[in-house]
């Protein structure tokens, strides 16, 4: 069954930072899982005409392996030490979930079910996508350990559209099919700003839901140390971030480059922040095509955001014990 539900990386991609690939998902033994899930759900036929599903294997991309072992092995100033901290943490590359072109729900289907079997194993799990869409499966997954999680949202947009051309999956919905999951309780969305999908009706039935919609003017007032201090205590939480949430001199990867996004230190406050609060069951990082990226920043940036999400979760002890 997991040979059907995940691609194993090849020539077209490495595994990041080399972690060991890992397809077994029924057996699985680490304490993070990476997984790519590189299609959302189309509006239209001409969707495909975006690269956001070279994504997962893009930001994988490392440029020879003396960077991953410069990474692995040396100082890291954004973490104090070591990416693992000399702890026997275990970290596996579980690849892409594999798609079918004539059935798109299908890669839903079994992206839903990768990810319960890794959430089952008691393994956080940070997803490579893909477009906004595929944190749907994700969430819906999240079921499994049975207590109400706060969603925290980073994104140019609000995401809470029912339905557009018919699809009700794709990457302006997740938000709104995460309120409708009863195991998802507050929702706290974060650098809202600019123009997209989203119509008056959607702004009023997140607020009628309850979520804080903190706009990107806002964040910039108060800073992020007050954000967090609006995010409720304890956990557990679930982490989802459009790459269009950050500025683009940050990311400018994404289709929607919106000016006045999260620089560098808020989002990296926001991960570690985050996680100093309560256990993080997982992440995903959504929206980055490759082909609009300049001189290399989104990937780097990407990679050090995944490297502060791991090594902020080593050193908050989730691995201990």
């Amino acid at each position: 069954m997991t040979s059907a539900l995940i691609e194993p990386p090849g020539t077209t991609a490495d595994t990041f930072l080399g972690f060991p690939f890992v397809a077994d998902l029924d057996n699985l033994d680490a304490d993070i899982a990476i997984l790519g899930i590189p299609y959302g759900m189309p509006y239209e036929a001409s969707a495909e005409a975006n690269d956001q599903s070279k994504a997962p294997n893009a930001i994988r991309q490392s440029p020879d392996e003396s960077f991953i072992a410069y990474t692995r092995n040396h100082f890291d100033w954004d973490l104090g030490g070591y990416l693992l901290d000399g702890r026997d943490v275990k970290i596996v590359d579980c690849g892409n979930v594999t798609a079918d072109q004539t059935d798109h729900k299908e890669h839903y289907r079994r992206a839903e079910q990768a990810a319960r079997k890794i959430f089952s194993a008691n393994t956080v799990l940070i997803t490579l996508g893909g477009d906004h869409g595929v944190p749907i499966p994700v969430m819906r997954a999240l079921e499994v350990f049975g207590v109400p999680i706060t969603l925290v949202h980073v994104d140019a947009h609000l995401d809470w559209r029912h339905e557009v051309n018919g699809e009700t999956e794709g990457y302006s919905s997740p938000i709104r099919r995460a309120a409708e999951m009863p195991w998802i309780k507050e929702i706290v969305q974060i650098g809202m700003r600019g123009i997209g999908s989203a119509r008056a009706g959607e702004v009023e039935d997140a607020l009628e839901y309850g979520a804080q919609i903190i706009d990107a003017y806002e964040m910039h007032d108060i800073g992020m140390a007050e954000v967090l201090n609006r995010i409720p205590d304890g956990g557990p939480y679930y982490l989802t971030i459009d790459a269009d949430g950050l500025d683009p001199t940050i990311m400018p990867a994404v289709i929607a480059q919106t000016p006045g996004g999260l620089d560098w230190l808020q989002i990296r406050a926001l991960v570690h922040g985050l996680i100093n609060k309560g256990r993080v069951l997982g992440m995903d990082l959504v929206e980055i095509a490759p082909s609009y990226d300049v001189g290399n920043i989104t990937m780097i940036d990407a990679e050090r955001l995944i490297c502060n999400f791991i090594g902020a979760s080593v050193r908050a002890g989730y691995y201990e014990g």
